[in-house]
């Protein structure tokens, strides 16, 4: 048997082979667990962490979301306080600004109320003191313009007329009567187809009819009235009359056409009878009527 010495040792070789294998076996058994571990162990705890990270998270988040809505509601809240409270206050100060006016005008309503008062007082005072309690309401006696006399109305149209002898001539007419009337400057005189007043008329408001437009112009008494009527009966007659008489006197003196005027004597009374028609009884009366 040969030994040589640079020859390898079995042993060792051996050795060596089951050194490298049992490293090389605790190598890939320790690379199998490491990888299979860290697998498991990953899996396992990102699986766990999954769990339970994500309730969390979400959690989070809804809380988040829950906590900006809140935070928005709260504004929005506070935004509308705010506007109520600057609409009360604009609100209070409108109110507040009507009172303190409606405070002024009364104050001053009443101080004005006051002073006048108050004047009114101290001038009932010096009246009272000059006029010892007895004053007496003057009104329209302060203007010292002395007033214009009033134009009086002059007529228009004038019924009667003036012949030469200076008599006032006028002739009126009432129903179916017709009156001549002639005036003239006397004593009072008055004729009636050739009697007096008192003879032709004996109803006392005739005359006192006749004697109306004299009276109102105050001619009765300063005057003669002469007067040729016919037709009609005492009340035509002494309305036709009274139209005359007012004629006459307004063509004797035109200014007192006014007066005559307004006391209605120079207006025509056209009141008429009613003519009887044929058919009938009267002007309006019929006969009996019978139907058999």
């Amino acid at each position: 048997m040969i030994f040589d010495d640079d020859a390898p040792d079995a042993s060792e070789e051996t050795t060596t082979e089951a050194a490298d294998e049992t490293v090389d076996e605790v190598a890939e058994e320790a690379t199998d667990e490491a990888a299979d571990e860290p697998v498991d162990e990953a899996a396992g705890e990102s699986t766990d962490e999954a769990v339970d990270e994500t309730p969390d998270d979400s959690e989070d988040v809804a809380s988040e979301d829950a906590a900006s809505e809140d935070a928005e509601a709260t504004d929005g809240a506070d935004d509308e306080a705010a506007a109520e409270e600057a609409s009360d206050d604009a609100a209070e100060e409108d109110s507040a600004k009507d009172t303190t006016a409606e405070e002024d005008g009364e104050e001053a309503a009443d101080t004005s109320e006051d002073e006048s008062a108050e004047s009114a007082d101290a001038d009932g005072e010096e009246s009272g003191g000059d006029d010892d309690g007895d004053a007496e309401l003057t009104l329209g006696e302060g203007t010292d313009e002395p007033e214009e006399p009033r134009e009086p109305r002059m007529p228009t149209l004038i019924r009667g007329k003036i012949d030469r002898h200076g008599v006032a001539i006028g002739t009126g007419r009432r129903k179916t009567a017709v009156a001549r009337v002639r005036i003239q400057d006397g004593d009072g005189q008055m004729t009636i187809n050739g009697r007096a007043l008192d003879n032709y008329f004996q109803i006392e408001r005739d005359r006192l009819l006749i004697e109306a437009p004299l009276r109102a112009t105050e001619m009765l008494g300063s005057v003669d009235v002469w007067v040729r009527v016919n037709g009609g009966g005492p009340t035509g007659q002494a309305g036709a009359i009274v139209l005359g008489i007012a004629r006459a006197l307004q063509a004797k003196k035109p200014l007192l056409h006014e007066t005559l005027s307004d006391g209605g004597y120079l207006t025509r009374d056209g009141r008429m009878v009613e003519r009887k028609k044929y058919g009938y009884k009267k002007a309006r009366k019929s006969f009996q009527f019978s139907k058999r």
